[in-house]
């Protein structure tokens, strides 16, 4: 009697032991579907936080500033050399941390500066405010704030 009750608890714990595999795979495959679907939706290789190609950026930057057409060509190749320099700092071991850093906002602020010559005044305020805006976010990140207020030192 004891034998046999021994054979029927480890046969319900090996068919528990199935169950559970079989839902874990089950789980998988149908994950799978969901992460092509957010690639999708991201573009293909953009996964999480990757930045927008210089077509992306000025198809928000024309929504945002309603950019007229003559805007829109003139400050794509700003943000395609500005996207491709930024590539190749990530990409240069050479450098330290603070030093890519410097570069980067050197960077950003060359190429605000070539776009800002280009937006009319309403524009340029508009513009300003963002990149304000956007400073201010980096501070708090660089602080260890996240999207809170900025850290006190």
């Amino acid at each position: 009697m004891k034998n046999q009750l021994s054979r029927i608890a480890l046969s319900g714990l090996l068919a528990t032991g199935l169950t559970l595999c079989s839902a874990a795979a089950f789980a998988q495959d149908n994950a799978a579907p969901a992460a092509d679907a957010q690639q999708a939706q991201n573009g293909p290789g953009r996964m999480g936080r990757q930045p927008m190609n210089p077509d992306e950026q000025v198809a928000r930057m024309t929504k945002r500033y309603n950019l007229s057409s003559d805007q829109q060509a003139s400050i794509k190749p700003i943000v395609a050399n500005q996207q491709q320099q930024m590539q190749a700092l990530r990409g240069d071991s050479t450098l330290s941390r603070e030093d890519k850093m410097a570069k980067m906002k050197s960077i950003r602020d060359d190429s605000s500066t070539k776009i800002s010559a280009i937006l009319n005044d309403s524009q340029k305020q508009k513009f300003a405010q963002d990149q304000q805006k956007s400073q201010e976010r980096m501070q708090q990140r660089m602080q260890g704030g996240g999207d809170g207020p900025p850290a006190q030192q």
